[in-house]
């Protein structure tokens, strides 16, 4: 990376100023089903675009252009005009039928997590997330607007279904869990994680433990009733049971609730392992100067808009293990998203 000198920082500003119009663009080219139309077509105008998918001719031209500029789609100018095609990368992770598929996840963000942060600035001075604001809920229920209706909890569910059909296998190989044949996926919602896992180690089953409407609507929408080495348990792992079992995985949870919280759970966590069992967390994982990754310093603004968490790491999670209980405190960052730290009973 060259000197400071070298950076042109009005340049850097205005692109970072512009970073939202960006993601609206992908955003809307999703919702609008661009991506899905041109799966399939041969490449199309953008009249013909415009005609199928019911818009203004001048605003698809604009939206399909800025879409080629980000490399989304490509364009090829003949005696007809201009047409539009997909790229590989919009085929793989834009289009709703393809196994990973972004779409969900984008639109929860774009339904729910950009309200939020409308109100940054007032999380910022407040310390606490923003759904009274955003959505009449309670600041006190960080889940409530989540699921605040079954479609906002069908599209959080098969939005955190796609993060973990590309990252998902990369945590849970992290470390060698096939010593561990019962497990229990805590806060476990749409089974993508539990059915990466039994892919994985063909001798486990895992246990989705989850809130009764997360239960419900897995079973109905994304866990097929043959797939037989997934179970279900319905409740509230703060305030109910958590039966024995010889691993836990926790993903995406303590980064929901602050230390208080964390180690309540991880509390009683410890008590129901099996000895010899474990705790896996799946966390997005700060350096230990906090300096970066910038993906997870955002994440951690989201978690301030959001929830009652934040980010932390290695050794802040390593701490709230120990304080539970739980020795032995492995990290493996496995250079994507999402890192894994396995803590032994």
């Amino acid at each position: 990376m060259g000197s400071t000198e070298d950076l042109d920082y009005p340049q850097v500003i205005l692109q970072y100023s512009s970073g939202f119009l960006v993601s609206k663009v992908m955003f809307t080219a999703c919702q609008l089903g661009v991506f899905d139309l041109l799966e399939s077509e041969e490449p199309l105008s953008s009249n013909a675009i415009a005609a199928r998918l019911g818009t203004s001719t001048t605003g698809m031209e604009r939206l399909l252009d800025a879409c080629v500029g980000l490399k989304l789609l490509a364009v090829e100018l003949t005696q007809e005009g201009a047409l539009y095609r997909n790229t590989e990368v919009s085929n793989i992770y834009l289009t709703k039928s393809s196994p990973k598929s972004q779409y969900h996840i984008m639109m929860y963000y774009s339904n729910t997590v950009y309200l939020c942060w409308h109100y940054l600035a007032d999380a910022v001075r407040e310390g606490r997330n923003q759904y009274e604001r955003a959505f009449g809920i309670s600041s006190e229920d960080p889940f409530g607007a989540m699921y605040r209706s079954e479609e906002e909890m069908l599209n959080f569910m098969a939005g955190q279904n796609s993060v973990w059909s590309v990252c998902g296998r990369d945590v849970l190989a992290a470390f060698d869990l096939s010593p561990f044949t019962q497990i229990y996926d805590l806060g476990g919602g749409g089974g993508a994680l539990a059915r990466e896992c039994v892919s994985l180690y063909p001798n486990s089953t895992v246990t989705i433990y989850d809130l009764p409407k997360v239960v419900q609507l897995a079973k109905e929408q994304f866990v097929p009733p043959e797939e037989c080495r997934i179970n279900f348990h319905e409740g509230d792992f703060f305030n109910d049971l958590i039966p024995e079992a010889e691993l836990y995985i926790l993903s995406k949870i303590l980064h929901d609730w602050d230390d208080e919280k964390c180690r309540q759970l991880l509390a009683k966590v410890y008590k129901a392992c099996k000895p010899g069992g474990g705790v896996l967390l799946v966390e997005s994982l700060l350096n230990e100067d906090k300096s970066g990754p910038l993906e997870t310093q955002l994440y951690s603004m989201n978690m301030l808009v959001q929830t009652e968490g934040k980010e932390r790491t290695a050794a802040e999670y390593s701490k709230l293990l120990e304080t539970a209980g739980f020795g032995e405190v492995q990290i493996k960052r496995t250079g994507k998203l999402y890192d894994a730290v396995l803590g032994r009973k």
